[in-house]
């Protein structure tokens, strides 16, 4: 197949991964001393999860890691980004450390070194232990301070291999989506706990940096946000000024902060709550990054909604957009547009894709193939773009495509799968699908390029 994309743009050194989270892979949620997640207690409460279902078992991937390093080596990808569950490592939140959770990770970062495949650790993908949520949880400044510890024992533990951390990812879905809109844990609908959690798990990656980098100096630390563009649906004053606010809530309520500037001020006025600063705050939020964490999937394009839940402003539907088995709304140029703004707004000098794909209702067909065109030109698609903004000086380097396999996709529970690997839940067998395929030939295309031209 020919090449889809401007490969030439990207670095010679450039990183094609694929990624997971611990709760949506690993299962084995009750084994070798791990306790429960905010994420066990809510997806067991009836009606919360589509279909009924949990993440007890998920891919298996506790017991099926070896298999599944194989699979990412058969992707052509030469990282891997996971995700350390704190309630596996610490399941207390604080106070003992688990060894046997911690000592899964050290053989996983073994296997992945041993098959020439650069780990990368994300230390926060929303699996709270229920033990402090039972204390409060992220609306209390403790939380912060404790996952800093967490951040310390594992890096500790695995600083000498791992060289890649991220302290979180994507603050808005535990903030806005968990304590605004309550459809993912904990399953709050309060503006103050909402806010409150977005500073402090802002406060927790600034403490979790420092934290990283004193026991592994060598260490390249990031933050993984899931940012879009933000338009207005007319050109009305009105609307625009909604665009400016819901840009607000997604983006810069998330950048700003962690760039030194603070915590808009317009946006502190449309929350109307008060933020639990202490002095020295902002500096440590503001910690230097080695790297951003760009996750995009869809732009926004919104209307002024006076009783909008997220400030004032309604998603506009466009008709005339392909939309993903999401039901989210496809469009490329938007990925590009988000890498320009990360490199010339805010300065960045490393940026990594770090989650992007679609999710399609696949099926094995009859000669035992996972056939998925659309999920193919998605992916085309967005490299297509990614390639576009490194070209125009965009440190980019690397793409994860998210996801490696099928999973536990949070609220809407098994039906909804992101993999380029087919998992069938019933049996566990794993199949690469005609997107994986594609994948492992656009990454050794760029691969052997590089290798010419070096």
């Amino acid at each position: 197949m020919s090449d889809p994309f401007d490969q030439a743009a990207l670095p010679a050194d450039f990183l094609w991964g694929v990624a997971t989270a611990a709760y949506q892979i690993e299962g084995a949620v009750a084994e070798d001393g791990r306790a429960p997640s905010i994420w066990d207690t809510f997806s067991h409460r009836p009606g919360k999860i589509a279909g009924g279902d949990n993440g007890d078992v998920a891919c298996d991937h506790y017991h099926r890691w070896r298999e599944d390093i194989g699979l990412i080596k058969e992707l052509g990808a030469g990282a891997y980004r996971f995700s350390v569950a704190w309630p596996r490592v610490v399941p207390g939140g604080f106070g003992a450390v688990n060894t046997k959770g911690l000592d899964f990770y050290d053989k996983l970062v073994d296997g992945l070194l041993e098959a020439g495949i650069t780990p990368f650790a994300t230390l926060y993908h929303w699996d709270l232990p229920q033990a402090l949520q039972d204390r409060g949880g992220w609306p209390e400044r403790e939380t912060a301070e404790h996952f800093a510890t967490y951040a310390a024992v594992v890096a500790e533990k695995l600083g000498d291999r791992v060289k890649n951390w991220a302290t979180l990812n994507e603050p808005l879905c535990s903030s806005w989506i968990g304590h605004l809109e309550g459809t993912m844990a904990p399953g709050r609908t309060d503006i103050t706990a909402a806010v409150r959690t977005s500073y402090h798990l802002l406060l927790g990656h600034g403490l979790a940096t420092q934290a990283i980098r004193a026991v592994a100096p060598g260490a390249e630390v990031g933050i993984v946000n899931n940012l879009n563009p933000v338009e207005p649906a007319t050109g009305s004053k009105a609307d625009a000024a909604a665009a400016r606010r819901a840009d607000g809530h997604t983006n810069r309520w998330w950048l700003d902060p962690i760039h030194g500037r603070g915590f808009p001020a317009d946006m502190r006025e449309v929350y109307g709550v008060e933020l639990p600063e202490r002095a020295g705050d902002l500096a440590t939020i503001a910690q230097p990054l080695d790297w951003l964490g760009l996750n995009y999937y869809f732009p926004s394009v919104v209307t002024d909604d006076p009783n909008g839940i997220h400030p004032f402003a309604r998603q506009v539907r466009r008709l005339h957009m392909p939309r993903t088995g999401m039901d989210w709304e496809i469009d490329a140029n938007g990925i590009e547009t988000m890498l320009l703004r990360l490199t010339h707004e805010y300065g960045a000098r490393k940026i990594y894709v770090t989650e992007n794909g679609s999710a399609y209702p696949d099926v094995i067909g009859a000669d035992g193939s996972v056939h998925d065109p659309e999920r193919i030109a998605y992916l085309e698609d967005h490299l297509a773009a990614c390639a576009r903004a490194a070209r125009q000086g965009v440190p980019l380097a690397g793409y994860f495509a998210w996801s490696l396999m099928d999973n536990f996709e949070w609220a809407y529970g098994y039906d909804k799968r992101f993999g380029l690997v087919h998992v069938d839940y019933k049996t566990q067998a794993r199949t690469v699908k005609s997107s994986g395929r594609r994948y492992a030939e656009i990454a050794g295309a760029q691969r052997r390029r590089a290798l010419r031209t070096g």
